[in-house]
């Protein structure tokens, strides 16, 4: 038995040359712009990519993840042309770090067991294809596909499935060469809630005892345009699973609300918007913030710019300042988090592996093909 286990993520640009293919790469996705797909889509995808680049670019620029060289998978263009870019989305380095760590951890916990971990971008490199044929080389019998999205959403987990699916179908028809099982969601793991709130402790733990009580915490997630909630995506639900599992594991309670950010276009979106909330309370006369970033398990553009730099300018352009503003670091590879993810991954593969890593009979599961879908 050789075991894979990959971790999805959406990636970033790696370079200001290919900030445009990653936004034609993100907005051609149907699960993301809802357009049927096809010739109108990818002009649509096109055109924004184009009028966009520019200052998205520029926004990396100001977050730049490998600044002193890649920090990336082997499969980055910086890493293998030896390049030091001054354009890249930091998500590519520390998901690396959550590879690395993860396929760590399994060394220790599974001795007996082959267990390589993959990283497979939606949106920048490496793609599903070139990962299956990494798999197929290592001779991997046995995967389960490991989203970075704790809560559910068909805009990143089902998107991340669909297009895996489709170009492990393209690529094997019936045969898959591996039998494979699927992560849906964590968003109440223990070790998970456990990795937010050691996250937010190392926040609130640089703060004299005056500012923390006065502290008042802003979950904020990446918000989803309200005809996605209605139409049953399970994400928005699942994210106030996680907000109030985490406040009721903790002893001090702060107050808090949770807030969306993020909105494209003119669609109605999921509400509060993050930096309306907190111009809301500004306007009240709180000026001490926590920003708890609850669905992003890894630190990029939506952490790192828009939560740090961005919304604190338009605060100040609109003549509010703050006491004391933070925003928590991200989960990234802290060991409660790579030890949920290891979780949720054994879990699926209890059928043909028992907890200290022998190999067992998988009855429980159903085959297509060669592929084998868990019931777990």
């Amino acid at each position: 038995m050789r075991i894979g286990i990959v971790l999805m993520n959406l990636g970033g640009p790696t370079h200001e040359d290919n900030v445009r293919k990653f936004l034609y790469n993100l907005f051609k996705d149907e699960d993301i712009i809802k357009m049927g797909g096809g010739s109108l889509q990818e002009l649509f995808a096109k055109v924004i990519a184009k009028f966009r680049a520019p200052n998205v670019a520029k926004d990396y620029k100001k977050i730049n993840g490998c600044p002193k060289g890649c920090t990336g998978s082997k499969f980055c263009y910086n890493r293998q042309n030896k390049v030091i870019s001054d354009c890249c989305s930091p998500i590519n380095g520390l998901t690396e770090q959550q590879r690395r760590g993860l396929e760590k951890h399994f060394k220790n916990r599974l001795p007996d067991q082959e267990v390589k971990v993959y990283t497979c971008m939606r949106y920048w490199l490496p793609f599903a294809d070139t990962i299956m044929e990494e798999m197929v080389d290592d001779g991997i019998t046995h995967t389960v596909l490991v989203p970075l999205y704790p809560q559910f959403s068909w805009t990143t987990t089902g998107s991340s499935f669909r297009d895996w699916e489709t170009v492990r179908k393209e690529k094997f028809g019936k045969d898959t060469p591996w039998e494979e099982y699927h992560v849906k969601n964590y968003h109440l793991n223990e070790n998970y809630l456990e990795a937010v709130n050691d996250r937010i402790d190392q926040a609130l733990s640089e703060m004299d005892e005056e500012t923390r009580n006065k502290t008042h915490f802003i979950f904020s997630a990446h918000g989803t345009p309200m005809l996605e909630v209605k139409s049953g995506d399970p994400y928005t639900v699942e994210i106030k699973e996680t907000m109030e599992a985490v406040m009721e594991r903790r002893e001090v309670k702060n107050s808090y609300w949770l807030s969306f950010q993020s909105r494209v276009g003119p669609q109605k979106w999921t509400q509060p918007n993050t930096e309306d909330l907190v111009i809301r309370h500004l306007q009240y006369g709180i000026k001490n913030f926590l920003m708890i970033p609850i669905a992003f398990v890894t630190d990029h553009i939506e952490t790192l710019y828009e939560l740090q730099v961005e919304l604190v300018e338009e605060a100040e352009e609109q003549g509010y300042h703050f006491e004391n503003y933070k925003v928590m670091n991200g989960l990234n590879d802290h060991p409660s988090y790579i030890k949920a993810l290891a979780d949720e991954a054994l879990l699926r593969l209890s059928e043909v592996v028992t907890e200290d890593g022998k190999a067992k009979k998988s009855p429980g599961s159903k085959t297509i093909g060669k592929e084998k879908v868990s019931t777990v």
